[in-house]
């Protein structure tokens, strides 16, 4: 917990254990340890070089513990300063970079990663610099980290970091994968299950977004792909594949449970019944004595069900989900 301060492991026991006790012996302290006197006393003169602890005037060889609240605040309030320079310093160093960038060359648009480590390291890394959302399609075999040792995801949500995750459903059959799974929809994220995903993926905020390079038994290599038209595919590719995907909820007894989408009732099956037959929304607001709102409101939630963006789309959709008979015509744009 002191290490934002700069003590190690071994300094901020021999603290708390002296803070307990008042004042010590470096023996009685080591013996409390369970160290030798030599790394006690060495630990004691780290803390005395911080403020934390202090040589008994009156007996030599006693150590007495600084009152916390006294002996921490100007460590902390020091960081705190140091801490709002670098952010200072983040912040001028990316207006800088968004100067720069206002129009990048081609071969600064993507960043090829290689080798196990390195593509670990920039799929943390980006995790861990996401501010509002992470979105990701998730294979059954990773590239370079398991998502049993992916830790960067669970310290970006419980940081407030959104994230959106579609995964195929090999993931659920892999040994610890409901597990994984469970927890990520306990703190919080949003899970989506589909038979295949088309690649893996990663998209941070929207600006950045990582994809793998090499297929199976070559070396671990992915893309990184900055602000461009490519990052917006890859953005659009994430996003149809989530609106065809089935959500994942936690069950009552904390089990992962597959939603299946509710279906049209009579009244969406009417509406689009009249919408087919060429009515528009006010005809058909009139003819079942509804709201012209509600009406559009049930059209778009039964494009929302159908995982279209048109309804030309929609009527197509429809008729090959069996919800109106194929004879009728598609709804045209309003």
């Amino acid at each position: 917990m002191l290490g934002a301060i700069g003590l190690d492991e071994r300094q901020e026991t021999a603290y708390r254990a002296l803070v307990a006790l008042g004042a010590a012996e470096v023996a009685d302290l080591a013996h409390k340890l369970a160290l030798p006197e030599p790394e006690t006393e060495r630990a004691l003169r780290r803390l005395e070089s911080q403020g934390l602890a202090a040589q008994s005037p009156s007996r030599t060889g006693r150590w007495v513990a600084a009152p916390p609240a006294v002996a921490l605040g100007p460590l902390l309030t020091a960081q705190r300063h140091e801490l709002e320079q670098a952010e200072l310093a983040a912040a001028v160093l990316a207006q800088e970079y968004r100067a720069d960038a206002a129009e990048p060359a081609v071969h600064d648009l993507v960043e090829v990663v290689t080798g196990a480590a390195a593509v670990a390291h920039r799929f943390r890394q980006l995790q861990l610099g996401a501010v509002r959302e992470v979105c990701a399609l998730v294979t059954g075999e990773p590239v370079a980290v398991p998502g049993s040792e992916n830790e960067a995801e669970e310290t970006a949500a419980v940081r407030g970091v959104a994230y959106r995750v579609v995964v195929e459903r090999s993931v659920l059959a892999l040994p610890g994968g409901i597990g994984e799974l469970s927890a990520a929809l306990g703190r919080g994220e949003r899970i989506r299950v589909v038979e295949r995903v088309p690649t893996k993926l990663l998209v941070a905020d929207g600006s950045l977004a990582m994809v793998p390079l090499t297929g199976r038994g070559a070396e671990p290599a992915a893309l990184v792909v900055h602000a461009s038209g490519l990052l917006e595919s890859l953005t659009a590719l994430f996003d149809s594949v989530w609106c065809g995907a089935l959500p994942l909820r936690l069950g009552g007894t904390g089990q992962v449970v597959e939603e299946q989408p509710a279906g049209p009732d009579a009244t969406d099956l009417e509406v689009l019944s009249l919408l087919l037959a060429g009515l528009t929304d006010a005809s058909v607001a009139k003819q079942l004595d509804l709201g012209l709102r509600t009406v559009q409101r049930r059209v778009r939630r039964l494009m929302e069900l159908a995982g279209v963006a048109t309804r030309m789309q929609l009527g197509w959709h429809a008729c090959e989900r069996g919800w109106v008979p194929r004879t009728e015509a598609a709804p045209a744009e309003h």
